[in-house]
C-alpha cells in the first residue's frame, strides 16, 4: 500500500524545529504579560457568516481561500482564516467587551487554501492580540510598542521595518475607491487579472499588487489621504506624535491597506527583507466597526497578529535562538552492568525533583557502554550519568562516575546517594 503523505501545506514541525518554536512561545508569552494581556481561546472551527461578515465577501480570503463545507446539520462552517473575527465573537458572545476594557492575547493554527512557498501555509500559525474599549491613539501605540518590545527580546528588531498608514474611515475609502476605479478603468490594459476583478468589488486591494506593472499603471493614481475625514487625520498625527515620543522608527506608506475590509484609522505592518517574497511579518491596526458589524455593541478596537512561521525562519536562519534554548536534554544516565534500571530510573527521578528545570533521560533497552555513550552524544545532553559495578558482581553499585561530554577530562566517581546533591556544582562547571 502507498504512504499517506501530509496534505500539501500543511506542514509537520519536528521535534527538533520545535525547540524554536518552544522558545519564540515562551517569549510572546512574557512581552504580553509584561503588558497586561490575558489569554483567550477559542475554536477552530465557525460559522462561515462570521468571516463573511467581518473579513468581507469580496476580499480573496472569502472568495478563494477559506476551507468551508456543510456539516451533517447542513449549518455551512469554515476554519478559521484569521484571529480576530472569532476572538471578537467570543468576547462579546460571554460579556467581555460592553462597557469594559479588555487586554486579550492568543495563538494557534490559521487556514487558507493558498499556493504553498516559503513563509506561506496552507495550515499556518499566528499570534495576536486584541484591545477593547480604548478610543484614543494612545492604545494604538501600545500595540505598536508591545510588537516593537516583542523583536527586542528577539534581537530581531534591526532586521524590521515598520510601515504605517492613514485609512480613514469606511465612507472615506468607499470615496476613494469610486475615484481610483475611474482612473484606473482608463489604463485596464496595464492591469493584471486579479487588478482587473478587484477592480469593481475592492479597489483598493490593487494598491497591494507586487506585480510592476500593476505599480506602474497606479502611478499618478489619487492618493487615499486626500480623501481621509479630519478625525482620523487628528487620530493619526497624535498617534505619529506618541511613535516619535517612544523612538519607535516608521515610515508612511500611502498604499499599505491591509487586506480585510474590518479595519479603520490606522493600519501597520512589520517588514523584512530576510524572507525573499514574503516580507510581511506582522500587521495590525483599528478596527473600531467590527464589534458592531458582528451584532455586538460599538466598540473602539486594535490589534494585531504576527505570522510565527515567518519569525521562526528569521530566528533560525539568523541564529538568534541561544544555544541552550536548542538543547532539550542536559543529563544522560547509562549503566554498565546488569540488573541496573532501577539504580538508573531511581537515580533519574531524583535529579528531576532536585533540579526541575534539567531535562533527564535515563538510557532504556540496553546495550554495550560505546552505544549508550553515543547516545547520549547524539541527544545533545551535556553530561553523562555512568552507573557502574565495583567489582563486575551482580550487587546493587556503590559508585556512579559523573562526566561532561564535551570534556571528557571532566570525570568525577561519587557514591550513587552523593550525585544529587553534587550534581548542581558540577553542572555549573559544565557551563550549565
Amino acid at each position: 500500500m502507498s504512504k499517506i503523505q501530509a496534505i500539501r501545506g500543511m506542514n509537520d514541525i519536528l521535534p527538533e524545529q520545535s525547540l524554536t518554536w518552544h522558545y519564540l512561545e515562551r517569549i510572546f508569552q512574557q512581552v504580553v504579560k509584561k503588558f497586561g494581556y490575558q489569554e483567550i481561546r477559542f475554536p477552530v472551527l465557525e460559522q462561515t457568516q462570521l468571516f463573511k461578515r467581518s473579513i468581507g465577501e469580496v476580499t480573496d480570503i472569502v472568495e478563494k481561500e477559506m476551507y468551508s463545507f456543510d456539516d451533517r446539520n447542513g449549518d455551512n462552517l469554515s476554519l478559521r482564516p484569521e484571529g480576530t473575527a472569532g476572538c471578537v465573537r467570543a468576547a462579546d458572545q460571554h460579556g467581555l467587551l460592553y462597557n469594559q476594557q479588555q487586554r486579550l492575547w492568543y495563538q494557534g493554527p490559521m487556514f487558507r487554501h493558498e499556493r504553498p512557498q516559503k513563509g506561506r501555509y496552507r495550515q499556518f500559525h499566528q499570534f495576536g492580540i486584541e484591545a477593547f474599549g480604548m478610543v484614543g491613539p494612545d492604545i494604538d501605540a501600545e500595540v505598536i510598542q508591545l510588537s516593537a518590545e516583542l523583536w527586542r527580546e528577539l534581537d530581531l528588531l534591526k532586521y524590521l521595518n515598520l510601515e504605517i498608514n492613514n485609512i480613514g474611515s469606511a465612507s472615506d475609502r468607499k470615496a476613494y475607491g469610486a475615484a481610483l476605479t475611474a482612473f484606473l478603468s482608463a489604463r485596464t490594459e496595464q492591469l493584471d487579472d486579479d487588478a482587473r476583478r478587484r477592480l469593481h468589488t475592492n479597489p483598493m486591494r490593487v494598491l497591494d499588487s507586487k506585480n510592476p506593472q500593476v505599480q506602474e499603471a497606479l502611478t499618478g493614481a489619487p492618493v487615499l489621504q486626500d480623501y481621509v475625514n479630519e478625525d482620523s487625520k487628528s487620530h493619526y498625527q497624535a498617534l505619529c506624535s506618541i511613535l516619535d515620543a517612544l523612538g519607535i522608527s516608521y515610515s508612511e506608506n500611502s498604499r499599505l491597506v491591509r487586506g480585510l475590509d474590518y479595519y479603520n484609522n490606522c493600519v501597520f505592518e512589520w517588514t523584512t527583507d530576510q524572507l525573499g517574497a514574503q516580507g510581511a511579518v506582522c500587521g495590525g491596526g483599528r478596527y473600531d466597526g467590527l464589534v458592531k458589524q458582528l451584532g455586538g455593541r460599538e466598540t473602539p478596537a486594535a490589534g494585531f497578529a504576527i505570522g510565527i512561521e515567518r519569525i521562526v525562519l528569521m530566528l533560525d536562519s539568523l541564529e538568534k535562538v541561544p544555544a541552550e534554548e536548542l538543547r532539550p536534554i542536559d543529563v544522560y544516565i547509562l549503566a554498565v552492568g546488569e540488573g541496573l534500571s532501577a539504580q538508573t530510573l531511581q537515580l533519574a527521578a531524583d535529579l528531576r525533583a532536585r533540579y526541575p528545570g534539567l531535562g533527564v533521560i535515563s538510557h532504556c533497552g540496553g546495550g554495550k557502554y560505546n552505544s549508550q555513550i553515543k547516545r547520549a552524544f547524539a541527544c545533545g545532553a551535556r553530561v553523562a550519568v555512568i552507573l557502574e559495578q565495583e567489582d563486575g558482581s551482580a550487587a546493587p553499585p556503590q559508585n556512579a562516575r559523573l562526566r561532561r561530554l564535551d570534556d571528557s577530562g571532566a570525570v568525577l566517581t561519587l557514591e550513587i546517594a552523593q550525585i544529587p546533591e553534587q550534581m548542581g556544582d558540577f553542572l555549573e562547571n559544565s557551563g550549565i
